[in-house]
């Protein structure tokens, strides 16, 4: 095992990096800012950011979603969540808001009990559609292929299938017929992105789906307790870079391109900047856009993982609202901690560092910072 650390006399472990334990080192030149572009493409998609909205309930509505679209970013909406189970969820996000933690998982259970909707979900997909934007929602793995008629009638642009850990090849002794991710993906004639995974052998299997993009990060957002419950998780960092390893080997095996989104763990524009440095082409974000005025939080953010009736995985966190959504993406920033004018501080990362497009940054260096 390449960097393996033994651990004891019967188990080895490989050295695992967040994007805090690194640093991107300079280059010999330097740019003005006007000068960097941070413009990304998928299949045949164009966006001035880089970023993806998380879909979950309190980052992304069809509201904020459109809000995100049109600032050049991506919202995805989550076609399992409230806003097609209920035809209007404000009154139920009020109340998650209000909610005291130890009355969070049973409410949460109690609210998600509610069957998808799947004539609202074609609705909210016309609503994206028709607001001008790529329309993108995401869904489960064990729902795809049953909420896949809807959602192809309603002409989604763009599908994520994402899970806490996704694997092209699921096994299971009792379920009729498990979803085979590689057949179904093939078959689909919209761009698909699927996810999260945290290994190289993960994101080459999942590249070799035929997916435009692969999510990476297991268990690695601020709302997940998924480390804690299952003991699944790694550093990101690390992660990111297996990835870019899989992907260079499989654009060397097939000629095809598959884009690394990174999910999970980015806070800042800095965080960004470290996420395409280790490999990542695009992000996708939560806490920092649930922070957004526009986000239907109110403050508050939690996922999927915070919903499950039996074995709950995340955790509602109090994040508080820090500006409006265009603000927080292009400022200016009101305070030093980072949370706002993240995509001002990827382009200054970018300046300073010498690189003018995001492939370029790259093939920017990283140093460990020292424990």
């Amino acid at each position: 095992m390449n960097g393996a650390i033994d651990i004891g006399m019967g188990k080895s472990a490989r050295r695992a990096y967040d994007f805090d334990d690194l640093s991107i080192v300079s280059s010999r030149r330097t740019r003005d800012a006007a000068d960097v572009a941070t413009t990304w493409q998928i299949d045949a998609y164009e966006f001035e950011v880089p970023i993806m909205g998380s879909p979950m309930d309190s980052v992304s509505s069809p509201t904020s979603a459109v809000a995100l679209g049109r600032a050049g970013g991506l919202g995805v909406l989550h076609l399992e969540g409230l806003w097609t189970r209920y035809s209007d969820p404000t009154a139920l996000l009020e109340e998650i808001a209000e909610l005291r933690d130890d009355q969070v998982h049973r409410r949460l259970a109690e609210i998600y009990a509610t069957p998808v909707d799947p004539g609202l979900l074609g609705e909210r997909i016309r609503e994206l559609r028709d607001a001008g934007v790529v329309a993108c929602g995401a869904v489960t793995p064990q729902r795809a292929r049953s909420l896949m008629p809807e959602i192809l009638s309603a002409e989604l642009d763009l599908v994520v299938i994402q899970g806490t850990v996704v694997s092209a090849e699921h096994v299971s002794q009792t379920a009729s017929e498990p979803l085979n991710l590689k057949r179904f993906v093939r078959e689909l004639e919209i761009p698909v992105i699927v996810g999260g995974c945290g290994s190289y052998q993960a994101a080459l299997h999942l590249m070799r789906t035929g997916a435009a993009g692969v999510l990476v990060g297991a268990a690695a957002g601020s709302t997940s307790s998924t480390a804690r419950v299952l003991g699944i998780g790694g550093g990101q960092a690390t992660a990111i870079a297996d990835a870019r390893a899989a992907r260079m080997r499989h654009l060397d095996e097939t000629g095809v391109y598959v884009h690394v989104i990174a999910d999970g763990g980015l806070r800042t524009g800095g965080d960004i900047a470290k996420a395409v440095v280790c490999g990542a082409d695009a992000v996708m974000l939560g806490t920092a856009l649930a922070r957004a005025a526009e986000a239907p939080g109110l403050g508050w953010h939690w996922g999927m993982g915070a919903v499950h009736p039996t074995l709950p995985r995340g955790e509602r966190l109090r994040v508080g609202t820090a500006a409006p959504l265009d603000q927080v993406l292009f400022g200016p920033a009101a305070d030093p901690t980072g949370s706002t004018n993240i995509v001002g501080a990827l382009r200054r990362s970018m300046a300073l560092t010498g690189y003018s497009q995001l492939k370029d940054l790259q093939k920017a260096d990283v140093v460990v910072r020292s424990p």
